[in-house]
């Protein structure tokens, strides 16, 4: 079990360094599903299956992940709308 769980942490730390080339959405993604993986091969391996544990958390992390990095997206593009309406409003004219 303690294996499993140090080979699960491995393959975290080696995937997320490969993240350099990743759009935010992707990053958060992979780490969802690296996050996921691990706790649910821990939950999965109190209940008595390791494998199926992080195969579940896997799956939810990366659902989990690929959502918060759309609705991160849709947010900062949101922003950036703002600011360019704000840039090409009139200015009053001085007095």
């Amino acid at each position: 079990m303690q294996k499993f769980l140090i080979a699960v942490v491995v393959v975290a730390l080696l995937a997320s360094g490969g993240c350099a080339g990743l759009s935010q959405t992707e990053q958060r993604t992979l780490t969802g599903g690296a996050a996921g993986a691990a706790g649910g091969a821990v939950v999965g391996a109190i209940a008595g299956n390791a494998g199926l544990g992080a195969a579940i958390g896997a799956g939810t992390g990366l659902l989990g992940g690929y959502l918060y990095g759309q609705h991160e997206s849709s947010k900062q593009e949101a922003y950036q709308k703002g600011v360019a309406d704000g840039y090409n409003q009139p200015r009053p004219p001085s007095r």
